[in-house]
């Protein structure tokens, strides 16, 4: 289908302008937009194997904990990272020039339900991306993985 084609396609733009960003600035500029943190998810991809890395907004950020949301402007499918991390859950979360290993796991619905809320504060186009699709968008939990 061509206009999922045009948004795998704008997807990948904007993650190269933003990488971009953080090379001419020497990181300086691009580990914010707003009041959410970006992170860069390395995963593993599910078909290749190969390694993967994708810079996303983080509505929550903890030092325990980094929230991700599969939304993917509100398309109709699920975003390739999100495939990715649930055949493969163990990731790495770059901040700020340090990787570091996570675990991923999707939220459960009341988890989701409790953390709404916090998410849309963030960024409020997270509520309109949901109207927006039937797919229930879904929230990613990030957390270092057990010892």
């Amino acid at each position: 289908m061509i206009s999922d084609r045009l948004t795998d396609l704008s997807m990948r733009a904007m993650n190269a302008v933003h990488r971009t960003l953080l090379v001419l600035t020497r990181g300086r500029l691009g580990w914010r937009i707003g009041p959410m943190r970006v992170v860069e998810l390395h995963t593993i991809g599910r078909k290749t194997g190969a390694r993967r890395s994708t810079m996303l907004t983080a509505p929550i950020h903890e030092p325990d904990r980094v929230v991700l949301i599969a939304s993917k402007g509100g398309d109709h499918r699920n975003p390739f990272w999100y495939l990715n991390l649930v055949a493969h859950p163990d990731v790495e979360i770059t901040e700020n020039g340090v990787t570091r290993p996570m675990r991923a796991r999707t939220a459960g619905e009341a988890e989701k339900a409790e953390l709404w809320p916090a998410i849309v504060r963030a960024y409020s186009g997270y509520a309109g991306y949901q109207q927006k699709t039937t797919r229930d968008i879904p929230v990613v939990i990030c957390e270092p993985p057990a010892a």
